[in-house]
């Protein structure tokens, strides 16, 4: 691996480093694909983990993401039950990506060989 790619490597790891929930947030967005409103992530967050994360942590998490810029959003048409207000699509930028890879990479390497110890 040459210098800057582990500059490089540092930097999304580093600027970017993370943790469990912002994970789940990144991967929900994922899931959701084009209709990745708060709404809908958080319904996959539920589905896929069991918990209903508070609506203060999400939008919270939502937040520091975007300004780690690992998420955008664009305001889609408002409909007629939120009185026309548009609401804040998401999706996850290239950085987001990266550092979801970087990530998972970093977790598999800690978990290689201890299968058999936390099996029951």
């Amino acid at each position: 691996m040459s210098g800057t790619d582990d500059r490089t490597k540092a930097k999304i790891m580093g600027r970017n480093f993370l943790g469990e929930f912002e994970q789940r947030v990144l991967l929900a967005i994922l899931r959701c694909d084009g209709k990745a409103y708060p709404i809908e992530i958080r319904k996959e967050i539920a589905r896929a983990s069991g918990h209903d994360p508070s609506r203060g942590a999400f939008y919270t998490t939502l937040d520091r993401l975007e300004a780690k810029q690992l998420v955008r959003w664009t305001a889609a048409g408002g409909e007629a039950g939120r009185d026309g207000l548009p609401q804040r699509r998401f999706t996850v930028t290239v950085e987001g990506v990266a550092a979801l890879r970087a990530s998972r990479k970093a977790l598999l390497e800690l978990w290689r060989g201890l299968e058999g110890r936390l099996e029951s």
